[in-house]
């Protein structure tokens, strides 16, 4: 009777084990995989990965640099709008491409029925997405060495690489609420309704007219672009036209640090809240 008893017990404990390593292995699986099928989509990586750099050598280094003569804190504007503009689009259309084309596949439902941890799915498309802003980073950060030349330390850039890493959050938020309420073929325009004015209201390429820099605070490239203006200590543009001296901001980075986590969490609870309920 006891060796029944210690045989059943050491069952369970083996067990208990296995489904901790099989619950790591399902994790990593996962996001392996998903990784890979980004990498080899050529609709989805050539854009996002080429397109951050090659704009940025041409207009934020290039044209800007020719326009301002050189002036190092223009370059190192530059260098962080360009960057905030790379890793904005890989969440919004990671997200919202992937998760809408696979909702309309049955895909989702499928993963739900499959003995799989329940945050492996979305946790995998965030590594996804912020494995695609580590590679941006990194070209922008071999493009601003090279040609860029804003004049800053290893420090900055690494520090201006992780803050861009962890900014793509709010984005892949944005574009798991488009995935989970669009379909496969409106989920594109519907990316580019919120991923155009983002863009532009977040001052990344010119200065706001007064009329319209109200409206600068719904976009979290806003934010995100005047923590990294204030990490590496220059002006927006907003405040170089007008001669203003040190960073552009309406609001403290506590504020700001605030308002990407509120997008980030606010829309990822209510995509999640729409699968859980509709799939």
């Amino acid at each position: 009777m006891s060796a029944t008893t210690f045989s059943i017990e050491n069952n369970r404990t083996g067990r208990g084990e296995m489904s901790r390593a099989k619950l790591w292995h399902a994790y990593l699986t996962e996001t392996k995989y998903e990784c890979l099928r980004a990498l080899r989509a050529p609709a989805f990586a050539i854009p996002f990965l080429l397109l951050p750099i090659v704009l940025y050598v041409l207009f934020g280094v290039f044209l800007a640099g020719s326009m301002s003569h050189g002036d190092p804190t223009v370059a190192k504007i530059m260098f962080v709008n360009w960057s905030v503009f790379g890793v904005m689009g890989p969440g919004m259309f990671g997200f919202g491409m992937f998760v809408a084309s696979e909702r309309e596949q049955g895909l989702v439902t499928l993963k739900r029925a499959l003995p799989a941890p329940r945050g492996s799915y979305l946790l995998a498309k965030m590594i996804m997405a912020t494995l695609f802003a580590a590679i941006v980073m990194v070209t922008l950060v071999a493009a601003a060495v090279g040609v860029g030349r804003p004049g800053l330390t290893l420090g900055q850039y690494i520090g201006v690489g992780l803050l861009d890493m962890a900014g793509s959050l709010p984005f892949c938020a944005v574009g798991l609420f488009i995935g989970t309420r669009a379909s496969a073929k409106s989920a594109p325009a519907f990316a580019n309704l919120a991923y155009l004015p983002f863009m532009h209201l977040g001052g990344l390429f010119y200065p706001l007219p007064r009329s319209v820099q109200p409206l600068e605070f719904i976009s979290p490239a806003f934010y995100l672009d005047k923590l990294g203006l204030l990490f590496v200590g220059a002006p927006s543009l907003d405040q170089l036209a007008v001669g203003a001296a040190g960073p552009s901001s309406h609001v403290g980075p506590t504020m700001q640090v605030m308002v990407l986590a509120a997008v980030a969490f606010t829309f990822t609870a209510l995509a999640i809240r729409r699968l859980a309920r509709v799939g």
